[in-house]
């Protein structure tokens, strides 16, 4: 048997794609994720999340599958028994899979379910964490401009001169590990780490490595029309309508800061691969779970059924194993989370237990033009009436929630129409988003990369609506259930047997209830009994 690769999955939370500066951004400060797709890796400039929040993110990834298919589309709502990951599929076929409990995929509340996706779980909290922001109370008073902004600015680092958190001690830990690796086993190793997701704050040098002037443009909410409700809502509850350019600046560097402190662990722990003699011998994945507003629309953090770029466009880096062919640099090719799925179960040469939806990347890897998909979709939202499905409800809603950052959030997701379920389309130029309630939105990417301007009611784009809302329930039609691959019974060993017991001789009893027990199928059942009984006639 040739000699499987280790499979290496580096997922920080809430990285936007266009937090890379080899993806364009002018102000990032990411040389290890740039140099690793300059020479060794292939980085997907149009890679897409399946939802824009953690938990239903996280079930799609590990299981190729789309959240409607079994329900995971809220944070509350993981995985449970009967189904399985990519961490325990390759587990069950002899790798040893270590993670850390940054988790967000099984449900806790089911004793030991958690711990089979895994040989080994470090669990954080061992290490001394670093000291808090500067700023002793960074939110400020209910009612301030800051006190839903998740910004919390610049950290105050330890007498050695450091911050040290909990992403640096799961680095630390995966590294530990790389360095006593079982022998003779393939390794799985997960780290699900935390930056740059809110709150934002950020130690030096991170702080001020981001030059302010640098920053893109920011796409304002003035700027937009058409958008959807939620995110009016959201900004009416959050209240920074003072919040200036400048202060939307802050924000967005100190998230640069923690994207660049992600590229620093992320190049630590290629290094450990390296002096450990096994970084070519590793299939090694690079992506996020989802991106964040970070200032764009006038809003910070993330939003569970709003579809723009920043929150749907994530970074996805693949570098294969040495022998395999690569062709290393960016591609435009569409690809989808799911994706991620497919190609790592490819690599490690182990055939999915259930059907899935991820396609391969293994054909981009080799041509950088390659192309496996035509169109890219993401949902999110709830039914009305599903109240169950929303975060104030699950908080407790009413006046104590206020207090929470995620509270304008958890307050918007309580209108029906805010939180309508929702699912976007996103082809080679159009991004269509198909909603239950409230207005549907379609906008060019070529012309309006920002999509600013809702294209819904433009007669000029009649025939590309069409066109997207076939293809919305294609893709719907094709992925709306999966059918497992073992099969069921129709009928109890007690209900076959009285089907066949008028025509068992007493002396066949013992050798026909056998041949039940044994699983023999009804049709050979009955052909059997059949013939036993044409023996018992004259």
């Amino acid at each position: 048997m040739a000699k499987r690769p280790h499979i290496i999955i580096f997922n920080p939370d809430e990285m936007r794609s266009s937090a890379l500066a080899h993806l364009g951004n002018p102000a990032a400060v990411t040389p290890n994720l740039d140099a690793f797709a300059a020479s060794e890796a292939v980085s997907f400039r149009n890679a897409y999340c399946q939802n824009p929040v953690c938990v239903p993110s996280r079930c799609s990834f590990f299981t190729g599958l789309y959240p409607h298919v079994h329900g995971h589309r809220t944070m509350s709502h993981l995985l449970r028994p009967g189904e399985t990951t990519l961490l325990k599929e390759l587990k069950d076929a002899g790798y040893y899979v270590w993670m850390n409990d940054r988790n967000d995929l099984t449900a806790g509340q089911v004793p030991g379910w958690t711990e089979i996706h895994a040989d080994e779980i470090y669990y954080g909290g061992q290490e001394k964490q670093g000291p808090g922001p500067e700023n002793p109370e960074p939110r400020g008073e209910p009612g301030g401009k800051n006190y839903y902004s998740h910004y919390e600015g610049k950290l105050k680092l330890d007498e050695r001169g450091v911050n040290y958190n909990g992403d640096d001690e799961v680095v630390d830990a995966a590294i530990a590990c790389i360095r006593d690796l079982p022998e003779e086993q393939p390794l799985c190793m997960f780290l699900g780490l935390t930056y740059p997701h809110a709150p934002y704050r950020v130690e030096e040098p991170y702080f001020s490595a981001i030059d302010r002037a640098k920053l893109p443009p920011r796409i304002r909410a003035s700027d937009c029309t058409g958008k959807a409700k939620i995110l009016s809502e959201i900004r009416k509850y959050a209240g920074m309508d003072d919040y200036t350019d400048a202060d939307w600046d802050e924000l967005r560097a100190v998230y640069q800061g923690m994207c660049m402190k992600i590229d620093a662990q992320f190049g630590r722990l290629m290094a450990a691969l390296k002096e450990a003699g096994i970084y070519d011998d590793c299939a090694i994945f690079f992506f996020s779970d989802h991106g964040d507003f970070a200032g764009d629309y006038d809003l910070p953090e993330k939003c569970q059924n709003s579809f723009e770029d920043c929150l749907t466009r994530v970074p996805f880096l693949i570098k294969p194993p040495k022998g395999t062919v690569v062709d290393p640099g960016i591609s435009d090719s569409l690809t989808e989370l799911v994706d991620f799925y497919a190609t790592a179960m490819e690599f490690a040469g182990v055939a999915p237990s259930h059907t899935h939806f991820g396609r391969s990347l293994r054909p981009v890897l080799a041509d950088r033009g390659a192309k496996v998909r035509n169109y890219a979709f993401c949902e999110g939202g709830r039914q009305p009436g599903e109240t169950h499905c929303d975060e104030y409800h699950l908080e407790g809603g009413g006046v104590a929630s206020t207090v929470t950052p995620y509270w304008p959030k958890q307050r918007a997701q309580s209108d029906d129409e805010a939180h309508a379920k929702g699912i976007m389309i996103r082809g080679a130029r159009y991004k269509y988003i198909s909603r239950t309630l409230g207005d549907d939105e379609l906008y060019d990417l070529r012309e309006d990369p920002g999509e600013t301007t809702n294209r819904i009611q433009d007669p000029a784009l009649a025939d590309v609506l069409t066109q997207m809302r076939l293809e919305m329930l294609k893709w719907l039609q094709a992925t709306d259930d999966v059918v497992p691959f073992d099969h069921d019974a129709r009928f109890t060993p007690e209900m076959l047997w009285a089907r066949v017991r008028g025509m068992v001789p007493p002396e066949k009893t013992d050798e026909v209830k056998q041949m039940i027990a044994d699983g023999i199928n009804f049709p050979m059942l009955m052909h059997y009994c059949r013939e036993l009984a044409g023996q018992k006639k004259p």
